[in-house]
C-alpha cells in the first residue's frame, strides 16, 4: 500500500499545483465570506464546481501535450492578433491586482503573527522572495519547492478537529443545493465561479505540461508533438483530477469551518483573509487561528508565482519571446523581466494604498470578461481535428465545456451588473 501512495505521490505534478493555486488568500477571503455570511447553505458549490473545473483544466493540460505548447501560442495560430492582445492586456491586469491583493494578505497576516514587524516590510520580503525563487532556482527544483508547499493547505482541513460542526446540517446544504435570490448571494456564487474556473490556471496549466515534457528531454516542438500521448494524458487526468478535488476539498472546509464560528456567533462580514484569521481566534482557539494564518502566507507563496507565471507564459507567446522556466534568466530575459514587473507593479498597488476590497474588485472585473472568451476558445481548440488528432474532445465534453462558457458568461456579466449598476 506504501509504495503504491508513493507512487502517487510522485505522479502528481502541473494540476496538483494550479488547483492548490486556484485557493489563494483572495479565493480563501471569498470561501470565509461564504461561510460566515450565509452559513453551510453554500456548501454545495464546493461540488458543483469540482466537474467544472476539472474538465477545463484538462482541456488546458491535454491541449498542452499534444500540441507541444502553450495556451497562448495556440491561441496566436488560431485566432485574430487583436484578440489575443486584448486578453492578454486583461490578464496581466488581472493576475497583477490579484498579485497585489495577495501580498496585502499576507503583510496582514504577518503582523497578526509579529506585530513588532511593520507591514510593508513584509510585502516588500515577501515580494523579493517570490521573484528570487522564480527567477534564479533551477525549474526542477523550483516545480519541487511549489509541488510540496501545496501540503500547507491541509492546515485548512486540520483545523475541523479543534472545533465542533454539525455534520448533519453540513451533509444536507452539501447535497441539496439552496439559492436564496438576493443580491449578496449571487455575488458570492460568482466569485467563487470566478475564482475557481480563472484565466491565470488556463495559461499555467497548458505551460506547466510543456514544461514537463521539456524536463524529459523535449526541447522542440516536434518532439513534443509527434509520438503516443495516451499514457501521457492518462496521468495527467489523475493529476488533474486530484488537484481539482484537493481545491474544492480545502474550499469545503474554509466554508464549514468559518460557519460553524464566525456564522454562529454573529459575524457575518469578512473584508479579507486576514479578518478571518483574526476572527476565528475567540471562537476556534489559538491552534485553528494558527493554522488559518499560516495556511494564508504558504498559499500565497504557492499562488502569486503562478499568477506572475502565467502573465510571462501568456505575453512571451504572444510576442514569440524565448519563455519557459526551464531557461536560464540570460536565455529568456523578456519572459523573467515580466514576472519581475509583474511583481513590482502588485508592489506599487500595495504601497499606494488602495483597498485590498477595491484591488480584487478590479482584479474580477478584468477576470469577468475575459474567462468566458478564453472559455470558448479552449473548447474550440481542443475540439478541433485538425489540432489535436485523436485526442480531440468528445461530444460530451465538447457540450459540456460550452456550457461551463455559457454558466460564466452568465455569472460575469451577473457580477458586472450586480457591482457597478443596482
Amino acid at each position: 500500500m506504501l509504495p503504491k501512495l508513493k507512487r502517487y505521490i510522485h505522479s502528481l505534478g502541473p494540476g496538483l499545483v494550479t488547483g492548490a493555486a486556484d485557493d489563494d488568500p483572495s479565493g480563501i477571503a471569498t470561501y470565509s465570506q461564504t461561510g460566515a455570511q450565509f452559513g453551510n447553505q453554500l456548501a454545495w458549490l464546493s461540488v458543483f464546481t469540482f466537474p467544472f473545473m476539472t474538465l477545463v483544466q484538462e482541456m488546458c493540460a491535454r491541449i498542452g501535450i499534444v500540441t507541444g505548447r502553450g495556451l497562448a501560442g495556440n491561441i496566436r495560430i488560431r485566432y485574430s492578433k487583436k484578440v489575443l492582445y486584448i486578453c492578454m492586456i486583461l490578464l496581466f491586469l488581472a493576475n497583477t491586482f490579484n498579485i497585489g491583493a495577495n501580498l496585502a494578505a499576507m503583510g496582514e497576516v504577518g503582523q497578526l503573527l509579529f506585530p513588532i514587524i511593520p507591514y510593508f516590510a513584509y510585502i516588500a520580503f515577501f515580494t523579493v522572495l517570490i521573484v528570487v525563487l522564480q527567477v534564479f532556482l533551477p525549474y526542477k527544483v523550483y516545480a519541487r519547492f511549489i509541488k510540496y508547499i501545496t501540503f500547507v493547505l491541509f492546515a485548512y482541513i486540520a483545523q475541523v478537529f479543534f472545533i465542533q460542526i454539525n455534520w448533519a446540517d453540513v451533509l444536507h446544504n452539501t447535497l441539496i443545493p439552496t439559492i436564496v435570490l438576493s443580491k449578496e448571494q449571487i455575488i458570492l456564487i460568482c466569485a467563487i465561479l470566478g475564482t475557481t474556473i480563472s484565466p491565470y490556471l488556463f495559461f499555467w496549466q497548458t505551460s506547466q505540461e510543456v514544461e514537463e515534457e521539456i524536463a524529459e528531454g523535449k526541447i522542440r516542438i516536434l518532439d513534443r508533438k509527434h509520438g503516443d500521448h495516451t499514457e501521457q494524458i492518462k496521468k495527467m487526468r489523475v493529476d488533474v483530477t486530484s488537484g481539482m478535488f484537493f481545491s474544492n476539498m480545502v474550499m469545503f472546509f474554509i466554508i464549514i469551518m468559518c460557519a460553524a464560528t464566525l456564522h454562529q456567533n454573529g459575524i457575518t462580514n469578512i473584508e479579507s483573509a486576514a479578518d478571518a484569521a483574526n476572527a476565528l481566534r475567540p471562537f476556534a482557539g489559538e491552534y485553528a487561528y494558527f493554522l488559518f494564518a499560516i495556511g494564508i502566507i504558504g498559499t500565497g507563496l504557492l499562488s502569486i508565482p503562478v499568477l506572475a507565471g502565467s502573465s510571462a507564459y501568456a505575453i512571451a507567446e504572444t510576442f514569440k519571446f524565448k519563455e519557459g522556466l526551464y531557461r536560464s534568466f540570460k536565455s529568456a530575459k523578456a519572459f523573467y523581466l515580466i514576472i519581475v514587473f509583474s511583481m513590482l507593479v502588485a508592489l506599487g498597488i500595495t504601497f499606494s494604498g488602495i483597498d485590498p476590497i477595491k484591488i480584487l474588485l478590479y482584479s474580477a472585473v478584468f477576470n469577468g470578461i475575459i474567462s468566458p472568451i478564453m472559455l470558448f476558445m479552449i473548447v474550440d481548440i481542443s475540439s478541433t481535428h485538425v489540432v489535436m488528432g485523436k485526442y480531440v474532445n468528445n461530444k460530451w465534453m465538447k457540450l459540456a465545456g460550452y456550457a461551463i462558457t455559457g454558466i460564466m458568461c452568465v455569472a460575469s456579466i451577473l457580477t458586472i451588473y450586480l457591482l457597478f449598476f443596482t
